[in-house]
Formats: structure tokens, C-alpha cells, sequence
């Protein structure tokens, strides 16, 4: 569980939110990532430590159907992504989470795979579900194109151009997944197996590696197409524009089971968060490197909600309630940290009361910014042991057990079942 023995001066009195404020749907939905999320954690380590990272094998024929290898090589160990490339008809594509049949499909193998492993490999990941792999490997995905940009792209840098960013920005990737699992699923290694890894024991390490990793084959594909098919004027992808690209997720439909068989894993991720923000309440300061950090991020957070694209009407209300509130933030941030004796308390108590719950997670994530070392080591109780959670008390009475649900799930006891919106996803 996280550290929250951390206190400073006058602001020690400044706890973490409580569950009934943080737990709530409307508001984790408005979650921003920050530096704790877990890709962040992984990317902190991988750049911060002595990594490096090759591509030791492209066997990829010039109409993209092939496998290549990609390494990321550490102090202690190495873990490949194989990637294997395939040729899909366009009625066989589909983001289905029960489609058969992929554009890509990968795995993250534990070591550097020899030749008869990735002939092994050949034989099962391209099956996917109906397939098996072996504990030498730690996850199991696959990816389809966004058929419009890829095609788009390969063609303008077959022609010696740069794709339009208009049509980069409206999509952001080259490809989605619509699947990564992990954890001993169809033969993979256990999480146990890699627990007690540096690297690893952070939450989904393995798993935020591999898609990492599948990021840079979906950029070295359509380089890979656009060159077989423009010869030597063929352009590769602009630095810059790379920085733009990330991987789109088609589902995430495991989350959904996750969270609700790993409720005590899901609190140490929510408790570590808070812990950070009402660390960085506490402090009595705010340093000029600090204020220029936090100014450099919300700088790039308004960049980034600007070039949010969306169709749902929801979601295009709450972006509108976000830049709204980053406008708002702009008017506040432009005294900070003002004469306040708690500067970072301050500002957050103004956004409670000022923003909406968008604004309010956004500046979360900002304020956190600027405090890696006070809070990245929190990190590292996003995970625990399971087995020893779930202890059933056996001469609990019933009466006990009732006062404990009225007081921990009262969210869900309120909730009227009588009506038919309440029981509609029930």
C-alpha cells in the first residue's frame, strides 16, 4: 500500500480525498494520466536506467506479410516484441474483440527468441485465442490498421511526401488493438513469475512494453510499404510527426472483469494517486522551477485538448467543459503560486470550487507535474500480494457484516432498483 507517512509544516493536516469523492464513475472517467499511470513508470525507468533498444530481425516481403523482432535490452534482462505482419483481406478486418483474423499480431518474449522459437511462435500467435503460448512468453496481442491513415500514409511517403497532419491529428495511430492480454492467459507466464522483477513489479509493465514496442513496428510498416512500393524517393515518417503517433485501443472490455475481481489492487492504484496529490498540498512552497514546470505542462495539456477530436455527444460536451477550464486555469496560473501559505493547496481548493469534475482532474494531473521526486516512489506500492487480501472473518455476525456494507457501499445501496434505468446494465 502507498506511504502516507509523508508531512510537511502547516500543510500536515492535508489528507488524501475520500472514496466517496474519488469512487465515483463521472469522475474516474475524468481521469487524466499523470505520472504515476503505468506506461509513465515504464518509459521513466526505460529512459532513466541503462536501456537501450534494436530491431535484430525484419523479415517482411514488400507486400507487408512477414515477422520482425524487437528488443528492449536491460542491465539484467532482455525482452523482445515478435511481431508477425499479415496480408488481410479487407472483409476480414474487424475491431470485434471475436474476429479471427488480424492485420498484426505480437507477443513479448522473455529473453531473445532463437530460431526455433519463433517458428514455434509462427505456428500460434497469428491463431490468437486459438493458439498457445508457453510461459517463455509474458503477453499476447494483436492489431488492426486504421485503414484511411495507414493507406494515407504510405501513399504520401511513397511519393517522397509527408502525410497531412490534419489526417494524422484526426486519427492519432497507424493501428488498434483489440486485445493484449497477459498475466498466464492462453499459456503465458504468470504474473508471479515476474513479480518480483525491478522492471516488472509495477502493474503492467509487460504489457505497456509490448504495446510500446508494437508502436514502432506500426511506423516501421508503413515506412516498410511505402519504400517497396516508391523506391529510392520514397520519405521516411518526419521525427516530429512520429511524436504524434501513438496506438489506438479498440476495446478494453477486460478492464471492465479486472477491476471488479481486483478490488484491492484497484485501491492501492487509487490511494497512491491521492497520497501524491495531497503530498504536494502539503507543501509550504512552490519553487520557481517548480511554477515553470507546471506552466511547461499545462501548456501541453492545452495543446492536447485542442486537438482532441471526438464525435459522441458526450464526450464533445465534457471536452467543451475541459477547454473551458483550461482557459480558467489560464487566468489562475498566471498569479501562481500568489502569497498563499500553502500555494499548492491553494490552487487545487480554487479548482474544487471553480471547475467542473474535467477541470478538476486535469489540474490533478498538472499539479502532480513538477514533484517527481516527492511522489514517483509511490509507485512502487501500486502492486501486492494478493493471497493475502479476502480473509473471511468466519464468527463475523450477520449484524457486523451489515453495518460494514452500509458504511463502505453505500453508493451502490442507494442506488433504486425499482427503476428501469438502474436495472438496464445492471
Amino acid at each position: 500500500m502507498p506511504d502516507t507517512s509523508f508531512h510537511t509544516g502547516a500543510g500536515r493536516h492535508i489528507a488524501p480525498r475520500p472514496p466517496a469523492t474519488v469512487m465515483r464513475l463521472s469522475r474516474m472517467g475524468s481521469a487524466h494520466p499523470t505520472r504515476l499511470s503505468f506506461l509513465r513508470v515504464m518509459l521513466r525507468r526505460m529512459t532513466g536506467g541503462d536501456w537501450r533498444f534494436d530491431r535484430p530481425v525484419w523479415q517482411v516481403d514488400a507486400k507487408g506479410v512477414g515477422h520482425a523482432v524487437y528488443r528492449a535490452i536491460g542491465p539484467d534482462r532482455t525482452y523482445s516484441l515478435v511481431a508477425f505482419a499479415h496480408d488481410l483481406p479487407e472483409e476480414m478486418r474487424s475491431d470485434r474483440v471475436i474476429a479471427t483474423a488480424w492485420d498484426a499480431t505480437f507477443t513479448l518474449f522473455d529473453g531473445d527468441p532463437s530460431v526455433a522459437d519463433i517458428d514455434r511462435l509462427a505456428r500460434n500467435v497469428p491463431l490468437q485465442e486459438a493458439g498457445r503460448i508457453s510461459t517463455r512468453e509474458l503477453s499476447l496481442s494483436r492489431a488492426n490498421r486504421s485503414v484511411r491513415l495507414f493507406r494515407h500514409v504510405v501513399e504520401r511517403l511513397s511519393q517522397g511526401l509527408q502525410p497531412d497532419l490534419a489526417e494524422i491529428d484526426a486519427v492519432g495511430y497507424l493501428m488498434r488493438t483489440t486485445a493484449v492480454y497477459g498475466s498466464g492467459k492462453f499459456g503465458a507466464a504468470d504474473r508471479s513469475a515476474i513479480a518480483d522483477r525491478p522492471e516488472m513489479a509495477s502493474p503492467f509493465q509487460a504489457e505497456m512494453l509490448s504495446v510500446w514496442l508494437t508502436r514502432q513496428f506500426t511506423i516501421d510498416i508503413v515506412e516498410h510499404l511505402a519504400a517497396m512500393r516508391g523506391g529510392p524517393g520514397a520519405a521516411r515518417l518526419d521525427p516530429a510527426i512520429k511524436l504524434r503517433m501513438g496506438v489506438g485501443n479498440s476495446t478494453g472490455l477486460g478492464m471492465a472483469p479486472f477491476i471488479v475481481r481486483h478490488p484491492a489492487l484497484l485501491h492501492c492504484w487509487m490511494a497512491a494517486r491521492e497520497e501524491a496529490l495531497a503530498r504536494v498540498r502539503r507543501l509550504e512552497t512552490a519553487s520557481a522551477r517548480a511554477v515553470d514546470d507546471l506552466n511547461r505542462a499545462f501548456g501541453e495539456a492545452q495543446k492536447n485538448a485542442a486537438s482532441w477530436v471526438t464525435a459522441h455527444p458526450l464526450q464533445m460536451a465534457r471536452l467543451q467543459d475541459l477547454r473551458g477550464d483550461l482557459d480558467r486555469v489560464a487566468g489562475k496560473l498566471a498569479d501562481f503560486p500568489g502569497n498563499s501559505a500553502l500555494p499548492w493547496d491553494s490552487l487545487w481548493r480554487w479548482g474544487e470550487e471553480t471547475l467542473t469534475e474535467e477541470g478538476q482532474e486535469a489540474l490533478l494531473a498538472l499539479i502532480l507535474e513538477p514533484h517527481g521526486d516527492l511522489i514517483d516512489g509511490l509507485a512502487q506500492g501500486m502492486s501486492l500480494d494478493e493471497s493475502t487480501e479476502f480473509q473471511l472473518d468466519g464468527r463475523m455476525s450477520i449484524g457486523d457484516l451489515r453495518q460494514i456494507l452500509l458504511r463502505h457501499y453505500d453508493w451502490a445501496i442507494g442506488i433504486d432498483f425499482g427503476r428501469p434505468e438502474n436495472l438496464s446494465r445492471f
